[in-house]
């Protein structure tokens, strides 16, 4: 029999996984991989954005952003230009192809997260936020105190 903790995190599991699930199906509508929306959110919110940063955000290895970026360039949706300073760095952009589908992708999954959560009611939304806040600070918590992970990504 399954103990209130096992209980606890499969429940928040499966409950990602259906999240996951929804979102999955939209981007393909769409074209796009979550990996791809996430590249362009970030991207969109911080043009310029390093791909070592942009690593750091999506919490994988630059070779997985590289794999991601080269796809996103070769859809027309992103730009690579040199750094400034340091020529052989480069920065990330939108292109305005790229922010047009960002911008459509974008408000379908408001939209679309809108109308998957309008059942919960209220109270219950405000109860969900304030503990799923606090098991997250938990768990960072926790992670902190870990040995950071062999790829050196973290959420803390």
């Amino acid at each position: 029999m399954m103990n209130e903790m096992e209980h606890l995190y499969n429940l928040l599991k499966e409950t990602f996984i259906v999240i996951d699930d929804g979102d999955r199906r939209l981007f393909h509508r769409f074209g796009l991989t979550p990996p791809r929306f996430y590249v362009l959110l970030h991207v969109s919110e911080e043009p310029g954005i390093s791909s070592s940063d942009l690593s750091q955000k999506l919490l994988c290895d630059k070779s997985n952003v590289t794999r991601i970026v080269k796809g996103l360039e070769a859809t027309g949706y992103l730009e690579r230009r040199p750094h400034e300073s340091d020529g052989r760095a480069q920065r990330l952009y939108l292109t305005s192809q790229g922010a047009a589908i960002f911008n459509e992708v974008h408000s379908a999954h408001t939209a679309y997260n809108i109308a998957r959560l309008n059942s919960v009611d209220t109270a219950v939304q405000t109860n969900l936020i304030e503990n799923l806040n606090r098991l997250h600070h938990l768990l960072q918590e926790e992670l902190a105190q870990q040995t950071p992970p062999p790829n050196g990504h973290h959420l803390v």
